[in-house]
This record gives structure tokens, C-alpha cells and sequence, in this order.
């Protein structure tokens, strides 16, 4: 599916359903890769509204205000975005939103490492990775492969509930038929987007090779 028919489609379920965190999600992420950085800064916004701890939407919604020359707005957005993806531990997103940070010659925020590593650990309760909240752990990998151990590592079973439920309405909107490898491959998609998995999580679990 092109970029244009992604967009299509994700603004048609993001009008369907305005509480549809990942409709909006998948639409500002694709917005953003086709330059329209205001456009996607706004989706984007919108995923921090109902999802507040997903730290991927700061991240990518810092990125759009930057490419739309809203500095100021980025600065807050990210700051906000590096001290909750340090408190959930996720350094792949901090790490990125350290780089747009620096891109406008902003230093990330300092944070305490050892408080937030005593705070996560409170009751050596189980933190989902993509909400960032207290959850239970996955009996096991809901899926073979690296992308199913991943999952069964960092994902709780309440966000993976969740997904069944949006996973549900992805099938419905766009009339997937599992007997086609595009249709599984477009699912696959909408379930990495929606639980956080991006490209740099790929090539870190090995499920795809990084770009030379």
C-alpha cells in the first residue's frame, strides 16, 4: 500500500473513531514520513492526549514540530517525552528524542537514574513498555519468533488486549483476508505501530537487519 493510500485509509478510521489512539498514531507516523510535519504533529498530539504514556507519540510528535518550525512546542513536547521514556526505561526513545533535542541545540533534560530505577521497581511490579504502566506479565509469547518473544517480554496483557480489540477493528475496516500475504503483511504493520515496535526495535531483536 503506498504512502497516500496509508493515510487515506488512517484518516478515514481516525474520523470513524476519534478515541482511536492507534488510528491517530498510524496517521501522524505516516504524515510524518511524507513530510507533512504540521499535519502530523496535530495526529499526533491528539495520541498524547489519550495515550499519555506512550513516549514513541512524544517522540515522533517532537520530530513533526520540528519539521513544521515549531521549536518551542518541540522543546516541551520531547522534554516531556525523554523524562517518561527514562521512567519506563525505554532507552531507544530516549535516546531519540536526545538526538531531535540536540538537532535545535537543546540538552536533554537531567534525571535522577537511580530514584526512577528505584520507582520502576517498586514491588518488582511489571511495567508495559508501551503504555508505561503497571501491568500484568504475558503467560508467554503470544506469537512465535523474535516479534512474539519481544512481546511476551515487554508487553502486558492488558495492552495486548487491547490491541486484540483494535487489531479487530483494522480487520473490519480494511476487509483484510488473512489467505493473502499483503493483507497478514498489513496487519503486522498496524500491530507494530500500535504496541511500539519500530524498525530500530526490529533490528535490535533481529527481526530485520539494520540499514547499513
Amino acid at each position: 500500500m503506498s504512502t497516500p493510500e496509508r493515510i487515506a485509509q488512517f484518516e478515514k478510521m481516525a474520523s470513524a473513531d476519534p478515541t482511536n489512539e492507534m488510528a491517530h498514531f498510524s496517521l501522524g507516523n505516516a504524515l510524518l514520513q511524507a513530510g507533512r510535519h504540521a499535519e502530523a504533529a496535530r495526529s499526533l498530539q491528539r495520541v498524547i492526549e489519550l495515550s499519555p504514556g506512550m513516549s514513541k507519540a512524544y517522540q515522533l510528535c517532537g520530530q513533526a514540530q520540528i519539521g513544521a518550525g515549531w521549536a518551542d512546542q518541540a522543546v516541551v513536547t520531547l522534554e516531556r517525552g525523554f523524562r517518561l521514556a527514562s521512567e519506563r526505561g525505554d532507552r531507544m526513545v530516549e535516546q531519540a528524542i536526545a538526538k531531535a533535542l540536540e538537532s535545535i541545540g537543546r540538552e536533554p533534560p537531567m534525571i535522577e537514574r537511580a530514584a526512577q530505577s528505584a520507582a520502576v521497581a517498586v514491588d518488582g511490579g511489571f511495567i508495559c513498555r508501551r503504555s508505561g504502566q503497571a501491568g500484568t506479565r504475558l503467560p508467554g509469547p503470544p506469537f512465535r519468533g523474535p516479534v512474539g518473544a519481544w512481546i511476551g517480554e515487554n508487553i502486558s496483557a492488558e495492552t495486548w488486549r487491547n490491541w486484540i480489540g483494535q487489531g479487530t477493528k483494522v480487520i473490519n475496516e480494511m476487509r483484510l483476508d488473512f489467505s493473502r500475504d499483503k493483507d497478514q503483511d498489513i496487519y503486522d504493520q498496524h500491530m507494530r505501530e500500535y504496541l511500539g515496535i519500530d524498525d530500530e526495535v526490529l533490528a535490535a531483536i533481529g527481526a530485520v537487519k539494520p540499514v547499513a
